[in-house]
């Protein structure tokens, strides 16, 4: 099992979750996050840390955010590691919360 950034990361982007993470497996694209399936160790310590509650264990996804889980294993492989939190975008809470972004992912 692995844990899975899903839709709601998307031009939010928080990354409170990143400082916890032992083993840094984020990985940041341009409007998002990733965490690469083969580094995590399913700790646990990201989800609770994730202000906009888009971090899942991949048995727990939400219905319609399977997908992610090939996303966050394919993305991860080319984006670079994040171990550090950065501020959010300026527009961040105004993005958290919204559904169908995933036209808006930048890769």
């Amino acid at each position: 099992m692995t844990f899975v950034v899903t839709e709601n990361c998307i031009k939010c982007k928080y990354t409170d979750c990143v400082e916890v993470c032992p083993v840094d497996c984020f990985h940041e694209g341009p409007n998002f996050l990733v965490i690469d399936p083969e580094e995590c160790i399913d700790c646990a310590v990201c989800e609770p840390e994730c202000p906009a509650e888009a971090i899942f264990a991949e048995d727990d996804l939400p219905d319609g955010q399977e997908e992610f889980i090939e996303l966050n294993a394919d993305l991860s492989l080319n984006w670079p590691v994040i171990t550090k939190r950065k501020d959010p975008p300026a527009d961040a809470d105004d993005w958290n919360g919204k559904t169908g972004k995933l036209d808006l992912l930048d890769r």
